[in-house]
């Protein structure tokens, strides 16, 4: 199981917008050189943040802003906005149904899954932007 790294690039991102705030037009090229990406990639994600409202996007040479304070802007919404695929589980596929185990594996495990899951899903909540700039004061202090 693993998340896809859209989650830590944008985070990445929008860590790197407010930190060069006023100080650096925050385009695409110069995020995609914080992250040490293709601009192509940074340019996707930064659409999808938008989409979600989360920052906006001036053409050209304009850079990017936080909509949002960095308080009121969660891990999960920032996972809402550039995961696709959020199903954190993929069982597999065609158990033996003749099998003790196999007959049940796919409703057990859903139960179970699913409530994993949703608490991850909240424990995102709990977490925001502000959260990871100040954590980034503390280590290049």
């Amino acid at each position: 199981m693993h998340i896809t790294a859209k989650l830590t690039i944008a985070l990445h991102v929008l860590m790197a917008i407010k930190q060069f705030e006023g100080q650096y037009k925050t385009t695409s090229s110069f995020l995609a050189g914080s992250v040490n990406v293709n601009a192509v990639v940074i340019r996707n994600i930064l659409l999808q943040l938008k989409a979600a409202g989360l920052i906006t996007v001036r053409a050209g040479t304009g850079g990017s802003q936080l909509i949002k304070e960095p308080k009121d802007i969660t891990l999960l919404d920032v996972y809402q906005a550039v995961v696709e695929d959020q199903d954190l589980f993929r069982l597999h596929e065609n158990p033996n149904p003749q099998c003790p185990v196999g007959r049940y594996v796919h409703q057990i495990l859903e139960l179970r899954l699913s409530a994993l899951q949703q608490k991850f899903l909240d424990d995102m909540k709990d977490i925001t932007l502000q959260d990871l700039l100040d954590d980034l004061k503390r280590c290049s202090a």
